[in-house]
């Protein structure tokens, strides 16, 4: 664990403690970092799905599917 001295924006630490329900601004802020952090990998890995979709032709025979379910 590393001790830091950060200001931190009173607002959004309320407002994260309160959604939370953090009993503590360093369970608080922990929370927050890992949240962001999972959210950043989930996207990189969609990411990497998509493109992968995208080289094997899946996307474009997903997208002329939707198109033709539409037209009816």
């Amino acid at each position: 664990m590393t001790v830091t001295q950060i200001d931190l924006d009173d607002d959004a630490l309320e407002r994260a403690m309160a959604l939370s329900k953090a009993k503590t601004k360093k369970e608080a802020v922990n929370l927050a970092l890992r949240f962001y952090a999972e959210k950043q990998e989930r996207a990189a890995r969609i990411s990497r799905h998509f493109e992968r979709a995208q080289h094997w032709g899946a996307v474009d025979d997903a997208t002329r599917r939707h198109e033709a379910e539409k037209s009816g």
